[in-house]
This record gives C-alpha cells, sequence and structure tokens, in this order.
C-alpha cells in the first residue's frame, strides 16, 4: 500500500508528507499523526486542521469527518493548535 492509497489522503497532502521524510504507510504509522502534522507545519506548508484530522483518520482507516469532537480535540492539543474551532 502507498501513502496515496489510505483514506483522506489526496495528492498534496502525500507529497508534504514525503518532503519532511514520510515515504510509506507505515513511516506515517511509527510517526503518528500529530508529529507528522507537525513536521509538515514546521516545513513552512499552510495546512488546516483538516490535515491533522485526515491524517489521523487515514490510520485509523476512517473519514475524518467520523473522528468525534472528544478525539478532534485531544489532537489539537497534542499539535498545540488552538481548539477554538474544530474546522
Amino acid at each position: 500500500m502507498e501513502l496515496i492509497d489510505m483514506k483522506n489522503l489526496g495528492r498534496t497532502s502525500v507529497q508534504w508528507l514525503k518532503a519532511v521524510g514520510i515515504h510509506s504507510p507505515e513511516q506515517l504509522r511509527s510517526v503518528g499523526a500529530v508529529a507528522a502534522y507537525n513536521k509538515v507545519r514546521g516545513r513552512g506548508f499552510r495546512v488546516s486542521k483538516v490535515l491533522l484530522y485526515a491524517l489521523e483518520g487515514a490510520l485509523l482507516g476512517i473519514h475524518w469527518n467520523k473522528l468525534e469532537d472528544e478525539h478532534k480535540i485531544r489532537l489539537l492539543n497534542e499539535a498545540d493548535e488552538p481548539p477554538e474551532s474544530l474546522f
């Protein structure tokens, strides 16, 4: 399986992941959604919180909008993002 085959991940998000050294689903699993999101943000790409949710959903095999609000808030807290808006 390739990154592009994972749920929620499109061409742009896969390019961002590869730019920060994440080239496979195994590497994404190893790094985790929050750390991968922070790496992409730290590289200077303009990303939204939806990328964080998409990465977590990809790891869980579900569409990102199926994540519970509490789960999204936990992700935002771990990513040091203000949770004032979940979207």
